[in-house]
Order: C-alpha cells, then structure tokens, then sequence
C-alpha cells in the first residue's frame, strides 16, 4: 500500500498521472475466439470498460473486454476484447440487453473528443458492433446511466462541469443532445470538512465537475452529484422530450470541501445513500418519491475508527436482499460493508481488503453471491464470495489480469 499521507499541493488525478504503471501483458488475458465457449448454458457475460489513455492514471487497457463469470467459483474466464474504443470508463446497458453504452473519457488536449459511443450486442457471441458515436456535451464524462425506457442516456461530465440527455434511437444509436445543463454558482472549499485525521484528499474543488447522473426509480426524476460544488441536484424528467428542469428543491449541499461522489437507491425507493469521495463518508437520506426531496439522516465513515491519511471513497452498492451495503475506498484499498437496519440507518461491521490496488469500482453478479472489484492501479479484477446472512466478503483467491480496469456491466 503507497504512503497514504501526501503533500496537500497533490489533487488525486496528478497524484496518479505521476504513479509509477505496472506492466501489463495481453497474453495473460487468456484470449479466447471460439464462439462455441460462448455458447454455454451456464455463462453470465460480463463487460469491462478500461483506460487507454492516462485520463486518470494508468492506461494499460485496449477498450472494452468480455468475459464469461464461472457462477460456481466466480472465476472471469475467456477474456478477449470487443471493442477499440478510447477511454471507455462508464459503460451501461440498454434494458433491452441488445445495445451497450460507452463514454469515452477524454480529458487535456483530447477534451474535444469526449462522446457516448453505442453498440449493439450479439446475443450468441456477446460480440458488440459499433453503430454510432455522438458528443457527450462536455469534457471527460464520467458516469451514465440509462432511463428504464430504454429511450434516453444521462452523462455526466467530469471535466465539463455538465450533464446532458442523448435521445435513444429505435435501432439502439444514439442522437445529438436533446438536453444540456451546466453546473454554475460557488465551489467548495479545497480541503474536506470531514474525513480522517491528517487527510489530504483533494480532488477537483477548483471547477464544476459533475460526477454521476441516474433516474429514481419512479422515472420521474433524476438525480445529479457535483463534487466541486458539494451538491446533489434533483431534477423533474420529461420522459417524452427528454428535457430536466429544476425539482421543487433543486438541490441539496453536503459539507464543503466533502466531495459527492455517486449514490443508490435502496430497493424501497425511500432510502438514498451517498458516498462523499474526499470526506470517505456515508450520507443516508429519506427520499419523497413524489417531491424527489432528500433529507438527511444520518452519516458514517466508510473507514475504520482508527484510520488517519488519505482516502478517496468510490463507489457504493447495496446487497439484492436490501440488508448490506457496501462502500469502495482507494489507497485504503478496503470494501467496507454496513448492516442496514430497519430505520433504513447503517452500522458498520467491517471492511474486506480488495487484493489490489486503487478500486475504481465494483459490483455484484446477477445471482448476488459474488461481487467483482476492479482494482485499477494494479491492473486485474478480483472476485469475492457474498455470505448472504453476514453480509462479509470472502476472497475467492482468484485474479483476473487486465490493463486499467474502470467498470464493469454483467449482461
């Protein structure tokens, strides 16, 4: 683990532009062709976007590659790559399953070609035919999401300071933006309120940045986070034309300086917890589905007590069953893991560490009995078994090597 206090002048994207890479071989992903393995019954297919180029550190990987996820020991086997395309660190699926989202993440002097690109699926091979490819409205997009329609795609962009809506297509491409806002109005302070003792994890408080985008579960509205200016934005959907206008409550503010991140809606629809990147916080909400109103209820740490240095909080996720939440932490390079109670309020009952280095991202199989981590800095995926009574995380003692590894999407 790398020395985990650094010097305040060091934001998290140049701290890792200037990390030493590890290498990375093609041969060890085992690539496979044969259409007939593809075939099996039993696979669940699985899609990994990676860095090509150093957006946010390393950039080993070649686009975006599929794997078949063995259900019994949660092995990755058969990797190969699907598609050359630059950056893709966000994919999501279409509901459909016949179409696959990518943004390209492009930042510095390729900002311009920051984009969504589309791809349709072959249901036998899993094989993705490029169809199209279409602006995303903003420099480096970092997150997206598709509404339940089938008929829209929400970006965010980082570096932009924006989000936009790009109209779905009936053949799965995409169409220019129907619908673009840009973040405005104060930024948050440098340094987090909250976090660990002696942490200096800073991270793009110096300009709108925003970070993730997704619908409620109702489909009437959506939900934005800008790191930069500590908000979460809440926005009514038209799911005719597409456009956002502002909620009732158009936003609410966590502690300056804190950071959100990204957010998930438990099962109920009525529980929304947010993960704070610079703080490494947990914020529950109650959620009106009516309104889209959050209040908050109750925040904890996704780091243990006796913590001190630098983390940067990743990604959060909650069990099928609706009892375990889980949270990712970089340098830490933990996945935390909280009861939830009854009230919707978290305990935290421990943390697993993810075998690798800097966990961009994780998340379950459809089956909810492991869940995949995509350690990016170390170059390789690692797989974990989910005690369903306990919540805890089992190490299965399996590696999968692949350059840069920045999401994952199950088919």
């Amino acid at each position: 683990m790398p020395d985990q206090c650094f010097s305040a002048t060091l934001s998290r994207r140049s701290f890792l532009n200037s990390a030493s890479a590890f290498a990375f071989a093609t041969s060890a992903i085992g690539i496979t062709t044969s259409a007939a393995q593809n075939a099996k019954s039993d696979k669940s297919l699985v899609y990994a976007g990676t860095y090509t180029t150093a957006a946010d550190g390393s950039a080993h990987g070649e686009g975006i590659y599929l794997f078949e996820a063995n259900p019994t020991t949660g092995e990755l086997l058969h990797g190969r790559v699907v598609a050359k395309t630059p950056n893709p660190a966000w994919i999501s699926l279409h509901p459909s399953r016949k179409y696959l989202y990518a943004a390209n993440e492009m930042t510095g002097p390729d900002s311009a070609r920051s984009s969504v690109t589309a791809f349709a699926i072959d249901a036998g091979s899993g094989d993705l035919k490029e169809l199209n490819s279409v602006s995303s409205e903003g420099a480096g997009p970092a997150h997206m999401s598709v509404d339940a329609q089938g008929k829209f795609v929400f970006v965010a962009n980082y570096a932009g300071g924006t989000i936009a809506v790009l109209p779905i297509h009936e053949n799965g491409s995409l169409g220019k933006a129907v619908d673009v806002h840009r973040d405005t109005d104060e930024i948050g302070s440098r340094r987090p309120t909250n976090g660990p003792r002696g942490n200096f994890s800073i991270s793009g408080h110096e300009a709108p940045h925003a970070h993730m985008i997704l619908p409620d579960p109702s489909g009437k509205f959506v939900l934005a986070t800008d790191l930069a200016q500590d908000r979460i934005y809440v926005y009514k959907f038209d799911a005719v034309s597409g456009k956002l206008s502002p909620a009732a409550t158009p936003f609410v503010s966590v502690p300056t300086g804190d950071g959100p991140r990204h957010f998930v809606f438990h099962p109920n629809g009525h529980w929304f917890y947010h993960l704070e990147e610079e703080a490494s916080a947990i914020v529950f909400f109650h959620y009106d589905p009516k309104t889209g109103a959050l209040a908050s209820q109750q925040t904890i740490s996704a780091l243990p007590p006796e913590f001190a240095g630098s983390n940067f909080a990743s990604e959060i996720a909650i069990s099928p069953d609706g009892k375990f939440l889980y949270s990712a932490n970089r340098l830490h390079d933990t996945i935390a893991v909280c009861s939830i109670a009854s009230d919707g309020r978290l305990t935290r009952i421990g943390e697993v560490s993810t075998m690798g280095d800097y966990p961009r991202y994780f998340c379950f199989d459809p089956s909810g009995n492991f869940i995949y981590v995509c350690d990016q800095r170390s170059d390789c995926i690692t797989s974990y078994a989910v005690n369903r009574a306990t919540g805890m995380l089992k190490f299965t003692g399996k590696y999968t090597s692949i350059g840069s590894p920045a999401i994952l999407a199950f088919l």
